[in-house]
């Protein structure tokens, strides 16, 4: 065989290791995906069902067996980490992701109900918050820097219950509620114990728009939280 048909049979079988790596690696990582999706679609179903019964057994509860529902918030949280983590790797727009952010979206809006219903009840004043953000490109690093905001002063004041919300996701209860709270296209947007506000700039002006009641109910460890991010 002569040299430039060994040069050229040597390139193909070259080319060809090139392209069979390549399909290679495009498959494992589309395995491992498929599998890391799987895994948190898995956790997330059972946290939901675990947090659907708590919601079912505290609607009943009577008032002096209710505590403040920080164990509730908390599992609401991590429902909510571990969607953010699966939509950071997936992207927002992917099918599976969006269908996980419809259910914890139904359960933010129960949560936000059930705490209603038992503040009329019990007659006890929560502070909670609706955040309304977009992923559509117009809301950038304002809900960035709103969501950071809501998370330090959730992790500063425990007994501030948060509600985030894509506002453009495709959910007949989301838009009930953009409805009833009259909430318009401007991100980000607030619903703080019931006043709207849209826009942020900064954290300080944006705790004068909650109650001063929030800030008089520090515990030691949010104090001892907020002391080290200083």
């Amino acid at each position: 065989m002569s040299l430039p048909a060994r040069n050229a049979l040597l390139a193909l079988f070259i080319t060809a290791a090139i392209i069979g790596t390549v399909v290679y690696a495009i498959n494992y990582l589309n395995r491992q995906r498929e599998a890391q999706l799987s895994q948190v679609a898995n956790q997330l179903t059972t946290d939901t069902l675990s947090v659907d019964t708590q919601f079912a057994l505290l609607e009943n509860a009577p008032c002096e067996d209710l505590t403040d529902g920080d164990e509730l918030s908390q599992e609401l949280g991590t429902l909510g980490d571990n969607l953010a983590s699966a939509e950071s790797r997936l992207g927002s727009t992917d099918p599976q992701v969006l269908q996980l952010k419809e259910q914890y979206t139904l359960l933010e809006i129960r949560d936000y109900l059930l705490t209603k219903q038992i503040a009329n009840t019990c007659h006890v004043n929560p502070t909670t918050v609706l955040y309304f953000y977009s992923n559509a490109g117009d809301c950038t690093s304002q809900c960035d820097r709103a969501g950071a905001a809501l998370s330090y002063l959730h992790q500063t004041y425990p007994a501030l219950r948060v509600y985030s919300f894509d506002y453009n996701l495709n959910l007949g209860a989301l838009k009930t509620l953009i409805a009833v709270e009259k909430v318009k296209p401007s991100f980000p947007a607030f619903i703080i114990e019931g006043n709207r506000s849209y826009g942020f700039t900064d954290l300080q002006s944006f705790e004068t728009l909650f109650p001063k009641t929030l800030f008089a109910t520090t515990t030691a460890t949010s104090t001892a939280s907020s002391t080290s991010r200083k």
